[in-house]
């Protein structure tokens, strides 16, 4: 393990050597190259999806496994995307002058090695392996064990187009440990490794924060929240919640708990799960929400569960206050949202929230590096310091200070 970090963090120095130029086109390459294998990555694809039937993984976890021609697709777009960016390397932030004449340019810079570990979806590998290379970032990849063919395969093609341009492999790597061990040691090497991303469940996530000694940007569950308000159009409403549901249940951004205003409870309820019906949606309630509609006993262990399935937790509660009230204890600072037409309402909302994502009337769905314009996410950050939301490529670059004097002493 030491060994095979001290090549990552040799390989971060030959990155800074890069010019924005060549970086972009050999991402548009290694974009090129996923298409050309596309059939190689499906093959691959194929025993993974053939083990997660063995092993009987749910539907949720089965989908996001899932690459199809259009998902490989998506995986070269957004590679291209990332090319297509702004340089994130060596922007001067600020600039000023000091009363000494000293001039000070704030500088952003890469951080260097970067560990992301994750599980599932065999697309992160594409994507983070991009958005480090573009922000001049070395990524050590750690990748959940039923995607291990497809992510290998994917690590290949990149590492192809590295190699095709004199590059070394170290600059995209996959643990060569990828037993808890091996994540154990990882997770303690701060001589090589600048930053840790765990992005995964809730063990994974509290395990890496109790154990590191490298600095950690946790990627926490997404127990997201959409509250209809009295004052929302119910229409609206309806369409945003089951979109916030149904349209993908296994990823961190889809809606664990509805919560329902009490005023208007009575008649927006059995709307709501007519449509859930319609989509198969498992529901759960508080007894208010069992004394309207037929629902199984949500529990506060089921509000407090990111199910990354078709479930979903309903409660009523007494206006925007029980709302932010409920949030507050539930919530793991991901994604929440407002349904209302009371500009008021929402701006208490807005405010009261501490969520990384706050939304008014609109999907929790859209909390995605795609969707914000970044072209891709190495994740999405809970934290609050250093980076928050989407992470992109701003958020793997950090800066320092260039000083230039005439001779200037203290």
């Amino acid at each position: 393990m030491e060994k095979f970090l001290d090549e990552a963090k040799k390989a971060s120095r030959i990155l800074l050597t890069i010019s924005g130029h060549d970086k972009n086109r050999i991402l548009r390459e290694m974009a090129n190259s996923l298409r050309a294998n596309t059939m190689s990555l499906l093959e691959a694809n194929a025993l993974d999806m053939r083990d997660a039937e063995v092993n009987r993984l749910t539907s949720a976890l089965k989908d996001r496994l899932l690459l199809d021609e259009k998902r490989v697709e998506a995986m070269a777009v957004a590679v291209e995307e990332i090319a297509s960016l702004k340089e994130p390397v060596g922007r001067i932030i600020d600039g000023w002058v000091t009363e000494d004449g000293l001039k000070i340019e704030k500088v952003s810079i890469p951080i260097g090695v970067v560990g992301i570990i994750y599980e599932s979806r065999p697309n992160v590998t594409s994507d983070t392996a991009a958005l480090c290379f573009k922000s001049s970032n070395v990524c050590v990849l750690k990748g959940g064990k039923e995607a291990q063919n497809s992510n290998e395969a994917i690590a290949e093609i990149l590492r192809t187009v590295l190699r095709k341009n004199s590059l070394p492999e170290a600059l995209i790597s996959l643990i060569p440990d990828s037993s808890r061990e091996g994540v154990a040691k990882l997770i303690k090497m701060d001589k090589y490794v600048d930053l840790i991303i765990p992005r995964g469940g809730a063990e994974l996530i509290k395990y890496v924060c109790s154990n590191a000694t490298v600095s950690v940007v946790k990627h926490d569950k997404g127990q997201c929240h959409t509250y209809i308000d009295k004052d929302a159009k119910l229409e609206n409403a309806i369409k945003i919640a089951i979109n916030a549901k149904v349209q993908r249940p296994g990823v961190c951004n889809a809606m664990e708990t509805l919560l329902v205003d009490s005023v208007i409870a009575k008649d927006a309820l059995p709307k709501l799960k007519q449509e859930f019906d319609k989509a198969h949606t498992q529901l759960k309630g508080c007894a208010n929400t069992q004394a309207i509609i037929d629902v199984q006993n949500a529990t506060d262990e089921d509000y407090d569960t990111e199910y990354l399935a078709n479930i979903l937790n309903i409660k009523v509660v007494d206006g925007v206050e029980g709302a932010i009230e409920h949030i507050v204890r539930f919530g793991s600072g991901h994604s929440e949202a407002i349904i209302t037409e009371d500009i008021t309402t929402a701006e208490r909302f807005l405010n009261a929230i501490d969520s990384a994502v706050v939304y008014v009337n609109a999907s929790t769905r859209f909390t995605d590096g795609g969707a914000f314009g970044f072209g891709a996410e190495v994740g999405i950050s809970t934290n609050k310091l250093h980076a928050r939301g989407p992470m992109g490529i701003e958020g793997l670059t950090t800066y320092k200070f260039k000083i230039y004097g005439s001779g200037q002493i203290r």
